[in-house]
């Protein structure tokens, strides 16, 4: 293997084994919600978005996946994000519901 082989599967070991950080939501900053789909499964990651050192850094707030139901997996491509789009919405708000009234 070569060095960057070696420093890539270290680093690839590294995040697989260590807990992400988990922020709290700055309302005063941009969130960015980001959703992927699979045939098996949907999954979502909310971010606050600030500036340090005049480039954009993303903090992960939470993040949220359940798999599809028998039913969704006849849906096509764009039904199935829509779908997840408005499920995402819909889990993180309640996920967040007494930070977001507090």
């Amino acid at each position: 293997m070569t060095v960057d082989r070696v420093k890539a599967f270290e680093s690839l070991i590294q995040a697989l084994t260590t807990a992400p950080l988990l922020l709290m939501p700055n309302f005063k900053l941009p969130l960015k919600l980001c959703i992927d789909t699979s045939g098996d499964g949907l999954g979502a990651a909310l971010h606050k978005v600030q500036i340090l050192n005049d480039k954009p850094v993303e903090g992960l707030i939470c993040f949220i996946s359940r798999q599809i139901k028998p039913t969704e997996a006849r849906y096509g491509a764009s039904q199935i994000e829509c779908l997840f789009l408005f499920w995402a919405l819909e889990n993180e708000i309640n996920s967040w519901k007494d930070v977001f009234l507090k």
